[in-house]
């Protein structure tokens, strides 16, 4: 049972606020945000109490979407699934998650809230029931036009050329409005989270990959999709013989509409998508990754004759040549005391900066092409550096996104709708691999 529902930004703005049962003052957001960000640590506790009341949230796209209730008996899973379900709605309906499309949307978020709940109490969250009740339509901050992405040649061009989506090209409302017009397109990615423990001798000590397939639809009347995998896709010890490449995991879960009947014989995910995102299938593999980390660090640290702390890094990304990881950014641990920093950085688009507050320096890689070598040299004033203070150096911790790109090799041999549908459609599959931790020693 859920006595409120409300959204606050990153800086406890209130954006969406809707009490169901009357049961909390008109203090609760505040007495939440003071909570929250009074905390010491990354990642606060999702369940916090306040005399009577339970404040459950979770954190997406920088605002808290929160819930409290008062019933001792509710269950906080129960509301951690409604509150990310609301988040993957409001994402659906208005086409991007963040401040500016809540602030935007209001009376839309509350045309769902209004659907979703009544009394305290979850009537659905199935996107396929709601669009028969909602009537608002979503407003866009950047309207979605085919010509602007026709004009640079990508996702929506009717060229033969047209091969790569943006990254943006599914960030729309699922409702049709008069800017998208009627065109029908399905959006397949396959995504990625890298965690990686490197020791200082360069051996990898520790790789898991977290990887899922989602499925987003534009299409009003689409019976079902199959979604073919590699052959050569195993799950745990057993193996499946084929042709291509073979792919390995350790375990895996899929969405209950997902139909499996032809999925031990041909590798094939066959569901009925409703209009929106969902996520089919989730996969895991530990401790054997089936290619080289995609990136290793050469570090020197030493001190010079003036004092100061030298560090010379040298920063390789290992993947294929024609391949690119793009925001790519390192942050060194530096000792306490460091006052200041100058640099020298192998090309230009680098950027590097000392923060004081969390100790450390962060340096800034826009792209970086595989089979290339960048280098910094860092030279850091630090009274009273001794040799206990240089071992405050590291572990240098990397963040970065790899386009086109996954660990265990996993891809989409094809993507069809049956029946065909009538009139035009599209289908894109896209590959993305984020770091989810990526530690290396030195």
């Amino acid at each position: 049972m859920i006595s409120q529902v409300f959204i606050l930004s990153s800086k406890g703005d209130q954006l969406i606020s809707k009490d169901f049962r009357g049961e909390g003052g008109a203090d609760v957001q505040a007495i939440f945000y003071e909570k929250v960000t009074a905390l010491t640590g990354d990642q606060p506790p999702v369940v916090m109490t306040h005399k009577d009341l339970h404040f459950v949230h979770v954190k997406q796209g920088g605002l808290y979407w929160v819930a409290t209730t008062a019933a001792a008996d509710s269950s906080p899973f129960t509301i951690i699934e409604f509150l990310n379900r609301l988040a993957a709605l409001v994402k659906d309906y208005c086409g991007s998650l963040s401040e500016k499309s809540v602030q935007m949307n209001f009376a839309l978020i509350y045309e769902l809230l209004d659907e979703m709940v009544d009394y305290g109490y979850v009537q659905t969250t199935s996107s396929d029931v709601l669009k028969n009740f909602i009537q608002t339509e979503a407003v866009s901050s950047r309207p979605f036009s085919l010509f602007d992405l026709s004009n640079v040649g990508l996702f929506g061009a009717e060229t033969q050329q047209s091969k790569v989506a943006p990254s943006s090209a599914a960030n729309r409302p699922i409702q049709s409005s008069r800017e998208q017009g009627s065109k029908s397109e399905i959006f397949v990615d396959v995504i990625e989270r890298l965690s990686v423990v490197i020791g200082a001798n360069g051996i990898l000590m520790k790789a898991d990959v977290e990887g899922e397939i989602r499925v987003k639809c534009f299409m009003p009347s689409c019976s079902e999709i199959r979604i073919g995998l590699n052959e050569e896709f195993s799950i745990g010890k057993s193996q499946i013989r084929g042709y291509g490449a073979a792919v390995r995991v350790d375990e895996c879960s899929f969405h209950q509409a997902v139909r499996l009947d032809e999925f031990d014989s041909h590798r094939i995910l066959r569901l009925c998508p409703s209009q929106g995102e969902q996520t089919v299938m989730q996969y895991q593999l530990s401790d054997d990754l089936p290619s080289a980390p995609p990136f290793r660090l050469f570090p020197t640290i030493e001190r010079d004759g003036g004092g100061r702390l030298l560090m010379y890094l040298k920063l390789r990304c290992e993947l294929p040549p024609k391949s690119a990881a793009i925001h790519v950014s390192t942050t060194i641990p530096v000792p306490k005391g460091s006052v200041s920093l100058s640099q020298e950085l192998s090309s230009p688009d680098q950027n590097a900066e000392l923060k004081l507050q969390s100790r450390a320096i962060h340096w800034n890689i826009p792209r970086f092409p595989g089979g290339t070598q960048l280098s910094a040299l860092f030279k850091l004033e630090v009274p009273g550096l001794t040799s206990a203070s240089m071992l405050e150096v590291g572990p240098v911790a990397l963040s970065f996104e790899l386009p086109k790109v996954t660990a265990t090799g996993l891809q989409i041999r094809f993507l069809r709708l049956t029946p065909i549908q009538p009139g035009p459609s599209q289908r894109w599959v896209r590959y993305s691999t984020l770091s989810d931790s990526y530690t290396i020693r030195v």
